[in-house]
């Protein structure tokens, strides 16, 4: 598995493709963006490893931009006892969540890559319920859904999702 090492917001990470990870906050970007680390410290893998000194020149990390946002609020609360002295302070600090998609050599030869990310869909399900030896088929989706049975009412949750029947006398 190939990794590199980079340098961002006076931290070093080290990171792979495919990984997110939760940095500090890079100015001037909107969400759904590519950001290019040009600060290589290393990269390589399980056979090889190049280190530079102290960058690796020509070498860059590709990352898409998920979020920014801020982290929970620290609180700093400072007492001098029996002086009657007492300061209470917070902080949130900012952040930035990337997802890593590419690491290329110095070379400009792609290393690794990470795989597309695919939004999911919502898809509708088909159920099966037996009542008293009727079967009723129903299709489930975010909603309640209602069907009809000829002989009494049947509940079944399906997934978090209620599915109610109703009868039909006939």
């Amino acid at each position: 598995m190939s990794y590199a090492i980079i340098q961002t917001g006076g931290k070093q990470y080290k990171v792979k493709a495919g990984e997110i990870l939760k940095i500090e906050r890079l100015e001037d970007s909107k969400i759904e963006t590519k950001i290019e680390f040009k600060e290589i410290l290393a990269y390589g893998d399980d056979k090889t490893i190049e280190v530079g000194s102290p960058v690796v020149e020509g070498a860059k990390v590709e990352a898409d931009l998920i979020e920014n946002g801020k982290n929970r609020t620290i609180l700093i609360f400072k007492k001098r006892r029996r002086q009657n002295s007492r300061r209470k302070n917070g902080h949130r600090q900012q952040f930035s969540l990337i997802r890593i998609s590419k690491i290329f050599s110095k070379a400009g030869k792609i290393i690794s890559e990470a795989e597309k990310m695919v939004k999911p869909t919502k898809k509708i399900e088909k159920v099966k319920v037996v009542a008293d030896t009727k079967k009723v088929e129903a299709k489930v989706s975010t909603k309640k859904v209602e069907a009809k049975v000829s002989t009494k009412k049947v509940e079944a949750k399906v997934s978090t999702k209620k599915v109610e029947t109703k009868v039909a006398n006939k």
